[in-house]
């Protein structure tokens, strides 16, 4: 049952995890909008103290709350000299935090406030004609840092990215988890080929020992161990195959980015052991999961490690285990590599894998694109059209589906006739 949830969970993960590593980092689980990135957003940024918070006498709804500034992040003309801003919200600040930092956004009145901010640039004359919008709040501790991080995020944002990734890698051990979590973000949004410029020149030690300590979370082994596979030496691969082989801690995230960051360091032994984890169809689905992903890794983009030969040699080991077949089928497929075609028709012709659905789709999808290429695809979608039109049909209209539509012709405009 456990078996069946985590495939279930695992095949939803294959509509991104099938995506070009190249278009964000590899073995980052963690992407999206970070605050650094929202300090661009906001019209304005102050840190303060809440007081006097009051109700609306009239509408229970509205109200307002004093912020005294002690901080600006990020200034406007709107706040021009004040000292409090008087925030349109009634916020409850009897059992809570006191201390926020607020990103604010100020409108004109006679525009429709989601539609049209104002440049944060704008000559705010008459404050009477303008809303003030505090749309987001983050608690902060008196002696928080986090106003100090996003004025530094603010002064790398026009920065080119290896030295915005450097400030952001000087984060990633903050005290402060919202520093910490936000500095990680911003290597999860970043390109692989950015990240291994700043990763050849980082501290291998500073990585081992975010590695090996106990309060590193889980989600950030695979990052650091790819880094460190980077900027390591091959004596640093010993320590990540100790971490490996360490019978106390269990990866259930960064397998994959320690593999990879063990390979490059050393890549006959890190070869021999993701190998040998490959082939071994009693190692849980999580792992060979995540060796697959290793796979995709040094296909795309470091075929200077691993050769791409070595990789479909991976890859088979994988297409010959029914419960995890469908995967790196669709990705021979997607790689076209047509060469493979025998291997994969002859081995899903099996009983193991046509008794899977999901597997059994997966070959009729690649034979279905093959088919023009090999002679084995070609007999393989005769027979199943044979046994079921209607089902062979379907796959052919969802493959058509996903191909690039081509853009509309353009009509030449005809010329006017010569008077």
């Amino acid at each position: 049952m456990v078996q069946s949830i985590v495939r279930v969970m695992l095949a939803v993960a294959l509509l991104t995890a099938s995506l070009p590593f190249a278009s964000a980092c590899p073995f980052c689980s963690v992407q999206g909008q970070t605050l650094s990135g929202e300090v661009n957003q906001a019209d304005f940024i102050v840190a303060g103290e809440l007081k006097n918070p009051k109700r609306d006498a009239t509408d229970i709804t509205k109200g307002s709350t004093e912020l005294h500034i002690t901080d600006t992040v990020k200034s406007h003309p709107y706040l021009a000299d004040k000292k409090i801003l008087m925030l349109p919200r009634y916020v409850d600040i009897a059992a809570g935090e006191t201390r926020y930092l607020v990103f604010c956004s100020v409108y004109a009145n006679n525009i429709d406030t989601t539609a049209s901010a104002v440049a944060s640039t704008a000559i705010l004359g008459n404050l009477s004609r303008y809303t003030l919008d505090p749309y987001r709040g983050e608690p902060v501790k008196a002696d928080s840092k986090l106003p100090e991080y996003l004025k530094g995020a603010l002064a790398v944002r026009e920065k080119d990215s290896i030295r915005k990734l450097n400030y952001f890698f000087r984060h990633l051990d903050s005290a402060d988890t919202v520093i910490a979590a936000d500095a990680f973000m911003e290597f999860g949004n970043t390109d692989y080929k950015d990240i291994r410029t700043v990763a050849e020149k980082l501290p291998p030690d500073t990585l081992i020992a975010w590695l090996k300590n106990p309060q590193t979370p889980a989600s950030r082994f695979g990052v650091y161990g790819m880094m460190l596979g980077h900027c390591g030496k091959k004596e640093h691969a010993q320590e990540i195959r100790a971490l490996l082989d360490d019978a106390n801690k269990v990866y259930s995230s960064g397998l994959d980015g320690l593999l990879a960051g063990y390979i490059m360091l050393d890549p006959k032994g890190g070869w021999q052991y993701l190998t040998g984890m490959l082939n071994d169809d009693k190692k849980e689905f999580p792992l060979r999961y995540a060796g697959l992903k290793v796979l995709r890794f040094f296909w795309e983009l470091r075929s200077d490690v691993i050769s791409r030969d070595e990789v479909l040699t991976g890859m088979k080991l994988l297409v010959s285990q029914s419960d995890i077949a469908d995967l790196p089928i669709e990705d021979l497929r997607k790689w076209e590599q047509w060469d493979t075609a025998d291997f994969v028709i002859t081995t899903g012709k099996r009983e193991s894998h046509q008794s899977i659905p999901i597997v059994r789709r997966s070959i009729l999808r690649f034979a279905i694109t093959a088919s023009p290429k090999s002679k084995i695809a070609t007999e393989y979608v005769a027979d199943a059209r044979r046994i079921d039109a209607d089902r062979v049909k379907m796959v052919e209209e969802m493959l058509s589906d996903e191909k690039p539509k081509p853009a509309a012709a353009v009509k030449p405009m005809a010329l006017l006739p010569k008077k």
